[in-house]
């Protein structure tokens, strides 16, 4: 199963930036085909995804926070299962550095969610990724600018 690590230094102390992390209604704003989100019970988010084909489905995930304002780690409950998870390094009291780690499978993931096989299934996921983090990056700086 491919591992994704991707990181991006953000001007937003770590814990505005993990306000915004778990701000789960937001997601739509940052991450690429998520239509609408929201929190079901303490631990678990459903998202309401539109895949490649322009079809809708459906994704569970439970999060558990392991150390608040530092990590959190999540997985889907149930396929395609995904599961990853982002740490938060303070670069100092403006700047902090978030880590992404997530694990995949890409024929599971071509299966859920369509688009390309093989190879360019997991090159899509990763620029997707990286596309979902700067979108992130700008959401917060946007909300908490330096002054």
């Amino acid at each position: 199963m491919p591992t994704l690590e991707e990181q991006i230094d953000i001007t937003a102390p770590g814990d505005v930036v993990w306000d915004h992390l778990h701000q789960v209604e937001d997601y739509p704003r940052f991450v690429g085909g998520v239509r609408e989100a929201r929190r079901e019970g303490t631990s678990g988010v459903h998202m309401d995804l539109e895949t490649s084909g322009g079809m809708a489905r459906g994704l569970d995930a439970a999060t558990t926070d392991l150390r608040p304002n530092e990590t959190m780690t999540w997985r889907t409950t149930e396929t395609p299962h995904l599961s990853g998870s982002v740490s938060l390094l303070p670069i100092d009291s403006t700047h902090t550095r978030m880590q992404l780690r997530m694990d995949y499978d890409p024929g599971e993931a071509h299966n859920a969610f369509g688009g390309p096989k093989g190879f360019a299934q997991s090159s899509a996921i990763e620029r997707t990724v990286r596309e979902d983090l700067h979108q992130f990056k700008d959401l917060v700086e946007q909300a908490h600018p330096t002054t």
